[in-house]
């Protein structure tokens, strides 16, 4: 499980990448001498080709970004909370929870002991893969100081806080970020190719994202808009929902899809720059790039949920059936009242909040955002 000394594998040299802007698929381990973030001058890094991973999470989304470094040629542990589904996964080769359709990569390493897990990962790379709900437990279980990307995406019940404000809260001291994009686990799974984006403050930990992620399938941006990058994340859960109810009422064609939305970028975009997110994070991978994916694609849960409600189906029923998590439904209502703390007007959110609560039938939510007073399209609302 340790990596091997130097760079790549055919040459055993390091490799060199090219850091200029945010949203480029640049890295480093360790800077070099020379040159600053503010010189105008791109910056070199060298890297190691094949480093320590662990995926501490084994749902569906981890377990396929823990095939995609494995089959990168990372040395990758994935960690189960289940002990008896971990020794399955390792004893079948496969997550037959999550992916049955995909067999793992011979290298890839799976456990049930959390400690093996993260100990392994030392001076390489942590991946945290559980919901928003887990992330304040799963950052105060790792070790003081050790960096961590997570791949949850939402706004904390209760708190109503995002992923790095949890790290801050719990981990002040700690390089943290994201890992997000528009990405469905089973595309990644099979190798089809993706784009995703890193974010966080701490270069060095982007930069790691990249080493051990990016190949010819997995292509890794990067970012410093932790917040942009986290409310695109979260919020297109919610749009997902009302994009498949509309599609799934007989009343409404695709004109309405396109004006939902677009005018869903617009409620996710100003809730961000509330939030003190860079407008331009929105037009990328994590926001528009997300949003279109998970409002349009066949395999998005959140949208099914839609589709589900507009077909008159009971809440209940729909989740029961799904059998999956849907991230929208347990996030709708905190990002709802984040937004209206914030004076964020998010009419399109509110029209889903009020459908998941029973409170509006699909038709009459629809019925209600179309009847709302003209305006210009740049003001809010």
């Amino acid at each position: 499980m340790s990596p091997p000394e130097g760079g790549s594998k055919g040459s055993g040299h390091p490799r060199s990448f090219e850091v200029d802007d945010p949203e480029t698929h640049a890295s480093h381990v360790s800077p070099p001498e020379g040159g600053s973030k503010d010189s105008g001058h791109p910056r070199s890094f060298e890297i190691r080709v094949s480093q320590p991973v662990a995926v501490l999470g084994a749902g569906a989304w981890g377990t396929a970004l823990a095939m995609a470094a494995a089959a990168a040629g990372q040395d990758v542990v994935l960690w189960a909370r289940d002990a008896a589904q971990a020794a399955a996964m390792q004893q079948l080769r496969r997550n037959l929870l999550y992916l049955p359709e995909v067999p793992f990569p011979e290298s890839l390493a799976v456990t049930g002991d959390h400690a093996l897990a993260v100990a392994h990962a030392e001076g390489g790379l942590t991946l945290i893969a559980s919901p928003v709900a887990g992330l304040r437990q799963a950052l105060l279980a790792l070790p003081q100081g050790r960096a961590a990307l997570w791949l949850c995406k939402g706004f904390e019940a209760g708190t109503g806080a995002l992923g790095h404000e949890i790290a801050r809260a719990v981990r002040p001291d700690t390089a943290c970020g994201v890992l997000s994009g528009p990405s469905f686990a089973l595309e990644v799974a099979q190798g089809l190719p993706t784009a995703l984006v890193a974010a966080s403050e701490d270069a060095a930990l982007t930069a790691a994202a990249v080493a051990v992620f990016h190949s010819d399938a997995l292509r890794i941006y990067t970012s410093s808009d932790v917040v942009g990058v986290e409310v695109g994340g979260a919020v297109k859960n919610v749009l997902a929902i009302a994009t498949g109810i509309v599609d799934g009422m007989p009343t409404a064609g695709l004109n309405a899809r396109a004006a939902l939305i677009t005018r869903g970028l617009s409620e996710m975009t100003r809730l961000g720059l509330a939030l003190g997110a860079r407008a331009e994070t929105f037009m990328g991978l994590s926001g528009l790039g997300d949003l279109v994916l998970t409002a349009t694609g066949e395999l998005s849960r959140n949208r099914r949920v839609g589709l589900k409600l507009a077909a008159g189906r009971a809440l209940p029923e729909v989740l029961a059936e799904l059998g999956h998590v849907a991230e929208g439904v347990l996030t709708a209502g905190t990002v709802l009242e984040r937004a209206r703390s914030l004076g964020v007007e998010m009419p399109i959110t509110a029209a889903v909040v009020d459908v998941l609560e029973g409170r509006l039938a699909p038709t009459q939510a629809m019925a209600a955002l179309m009847s709302r007073q003209a305006r210009s399209e740049s003001a809010g609302g």
